[in-house]
């Protein structure tokens, strides 16, 4: 006789004869173990991570039976991660082959943030035990980590094959289709977790954004609405609905933002989201002081949060400028990858820049990826590991490099981009706008490369970037004077890159493109080697997916009436204007072009 237990992270079955079970451990206890699987299963859904966590350390210390096992498990639900850890570790030599022991410490190892050696854990378990479904979940989610999406997909695909039904394992898969790039088969699986589990608020919102990336904007619309009917606590929907750029918000959504603000309950992080939608609310219907209030409030909370010092991005571009000059390119030209395939488009963000990948991506030549961050994983590699950048060997390191490193390099970029390209063209996009930064080595990696610079007047730039919570990846936005110290290093640097390499990139003036698209778009075309194409100046009918915070804007024709909207709020921006300097004066007005 034989019993068949399925959770959400387990999928074992039981019986008397050997044959009868898959090669899966035993389980403790499977009823305690199911109940707390299929509740941690229902708090990672609903993004209650902690929570998450310590459900499914009930659900582990339900799984084992042996004492030192169980003492960890122990450890683990008390919350002390160290001391679980630390016998985990003790035992692992004494038991290199048994799997509940490696799935733990691969899983404690993870909660630490030792994902490599997760990785390796949980991989040696799987080899022993692959049917071991806990594992597997937390191996496929360690991989995610580490930001091997591909291989994340595939465990993906295994645990559906197991549990076609299961919630938890589609999400996975549909959030590493997105990743990749595969928006409409990630639509398709949002789709069906909603459809079995409708009540799921951040399915909804994960529902939201893939559809605003594929430019269905009504149903994204209804997606975060749907959000929000379930819980108006969350922050990120009305950012969400905010960030679409065309979205105005009624009375009636102001006041119930306001509410959830009021809310004791409410956590920090969809409070500061709350604050950027109603800044945007409130200034599209002329109340700008309120707005900067809230904008500013939803600033000091992030910028709280950020371990970000404007002197080190000052440190680094004087410790690039002093390395990479003319005579150093010049001893290494004709070194690295020779193939011309990427179109660098950098800058800061919310210079327009989306605006140029939209105009390139619409040549039957080249195809638009995403904002790419291999190039910054490069650098953070060579410069080793280090926490701050004056603390790392990036970029001195780039001088020891021989030409077979610099080659490999850029073979190595470009392998890991030809994940995101689907179209088979022979030109592709990279719009990371802090690649600036690294314009030195994309040469010296990727001599054949295009960069294009997109560049904003330094009020309307850096007043955009502080209205905009990003995802990740912008720390110096919350802060008007980090923001302009950065404006004024970015400006610095390019003019030295254009000095050390003379004609090597191609700087778009965001004005001068509102104003002269045609003759700004031909320029542009010529510098990357391609010819004009009228389709070009039909970018808004470009129906491919768009990610970035302008992704709606680039489906309209260029509007001109955005350019002097940091006059309303000019008043506050005394911190920023101090900051950016002379680069403040080098920029023309929007006006005089």
């Amino acid at each position: 006789m034989s019993s068949t237990w399925n959770s959400g992270r387990f999928n074992v079955t039981f019986g008397a004869t050997p044959a009868a079970r898959p090669a899966g451990p035993a389980v403790a206890d499977p009823a305690e173990a199911a109940r707390w699987g299929a509740e941690g299963d229902r708090l990672r859904l609903a993004g209650e991570v902690a929570a998450a966590d310590h459900a499914y350390a009930r659900q582990m210390r339900a799984t084992v039976a042996d004492p030192e096992l169980l003492r960890a498990a122990d450890a683990l639900v008390a919350g002390r991660p160290a001391e679980a850890d630390a016998l985990l570790r003790a035992a692992l030599p004494r038991r290199p082959s048994d799997p509940l022991l490696l799935w733990m410490a691969g899983d404690v190892a993870s909660r630490g943030g030792r994902n490599g050696e997760a990785e390796r854990l949980l991989a040696r378990c799987l080899d022993l035990s692959p049917a071991f479904v806990p594992a597997r979940y937390a191996y496929a989610m360690v991989l995610t980590w580490l930001d091997r999406v591909p291989d994340a997909l595939a465990q993906a695909g295994h645990l559906l094959a197991a549990q076609p039904g299961n919630a938890l394992y589609r999400h996975l898969q549909a959030s590493s289709l997105l990743r990749l790039g595969e928006e409409a088969a990630a639509a398709d699986a949002y789709a069906a977790v909603l459809e079995a589990h409708p009540d799921q608020p951040l399915s909804w919102m994960s529902y939201g954004h893939v559809l605003k990336t594929l430019g269905r904007q009504a149903e994204a619309v209804a997606a975060y609405r749907r959000c929000l009917a379930l819980d108006p606590r969350q922050g990120e929907a009305w950012w969400s609905l905010a960030n679409l750029k065309t979205v105005r918000f009624g009375e009636g959504d102001l006041a119930a933002m306001r509410a959830a603000l009021a809310r004791s309950d409410l956590s920090e992080p969809d409070r500061l989201q709350l604050h950027f939608a109603l800044g945007k609310g409130e200034e599209d219907a002329g109340r700008y002081a309120q707005a900067f209030d809230h904008y500013a409030q939803g600033n000091a909370m992030q910028r709280a949060r950020l371990d970000y010092d404007a002197g080190e991005t000052t440190s680094q571009m004087r410790r690039t400028k002093a390395l990479l000059g003319r005579a150093f390119f010049a001893a290494r030209a004709g070194q690295g990858a020779p193939r011309p395939d990427p179109i660098f488009i950098v800058g800061l963000p919310r210079s327009g820049s989306t605006l140029v990948e939209q105009i390139l991506a619409s040549h039957s030549l080249v195809e638009g990826t995403q904002e790419l961050d291999y190039m910054p994983a490069i650098a953070a590699r060579l410069a080793g590991g280090a926490r701050r950048p004056s603390e790392g060997a990036y970029p001195d390191v780039l001088a020891a490099l021989s030409p077979a490193e610099l080659a490999s390099l850029g073979e190595e970029y470009l392998a890991r981009a030809a994940t995101h390209r689907k179209l088979g063209r022979p030109f592709f996009i990279d719009k990371l706008p802090n690649n600036f930064a690294h314009a030195g080595l994309i040469h010296l990696i990727l001599p054949n490369a295009k960069i294009v610079d997109v560049r904003r007047h330094p009020l309307g730039c850096c007043l955009s970037g502080f209205k905009q919570h990003f995802a990740a990846g912008q720390p110096f936005t919350y802060d008007l004077a980090d923001i302009g110290r950065y404006y004024a290093d970015y400006v610095e640097l390019m003019a030295h890159f254009d000095a050390a390499l003379p004609g090597r990139i191609h700087r778009v003036l965001y004005e001068r493109l509102v104003a002269d698209p045609e003759g700004e778009t031909r320029a542009l075309l010529q510098h990357c080697g391609l010819d004009f194409e009228p389709a070009c100046l039909r970018f808004y009918e470009n129906r491919r997916a768009v990610r970035t915070a302008s992704s709606e804007q680039v489906r309209q024709p260029i509007f001109t009436d955005a350019a002097d909207h940091w006059r309303h709020f000019d008043p506050w921006l005394g911190p920023l204007k101090l900051a950016l300097g002379p680069a403040l004066d080098g920029h023309p007005e929007p006006g005089s072009i």
